[in-house]
């Protein structure tokens, strides 16, 4: 599986981003599909998981929204309001549904967004 995400970059504060995300390979591999991020001198953290449901770290809570498409292989992030402290590289992730599809999670390269105040 190899993800690829896109629409990341520079705005505001208060301003909105659409991150997506593409899948593309094995995608019947795939079992939950998470958004995380990592700023400078940081973890990387959770940020919001699609599976059946959908479960948001509370700092985004509110104010993030991850959706998937099935159908086209796609993961979103529609970020609105955003703050400096969300200033981060963000990575797509996608679990295997079990280990003879792989043992490890799959990660996209990142995209970069930063929030100026």
């Amino acid at each position: 599986v190899q993800l690829v995400e896109s629409g990341g970059g520079l705005v505001q504060a208060g301003d909105s981003l659409r991150l997506s995300c593409t899948a593309s390979g094995d995608t019947i591999c795939i079992d939950a599909m998470a958004w995380y991020r990592q700023a400078p001198g940081k973890e990387r953290e959770l940020v919001a998981v699609v599976n059946f449901g959908t479960y948001y770290a509370d700092s985004v809570k509110g104010r993030f929204t991850i959706s998937r498409d099935k159908a086209k292989n796609m993961l979103y992030l529609q970020m609105n309001s955003l703050k400096p402290e969300d200033t981060a590289v963000y990575y797509c992730n996608a679990a295997p549904i079990d280990r003879d599809c792989s043992r490890d999670d799959w990660w996209g390269q990142g995209t970069q967004v930063t929030v100026s105040s």
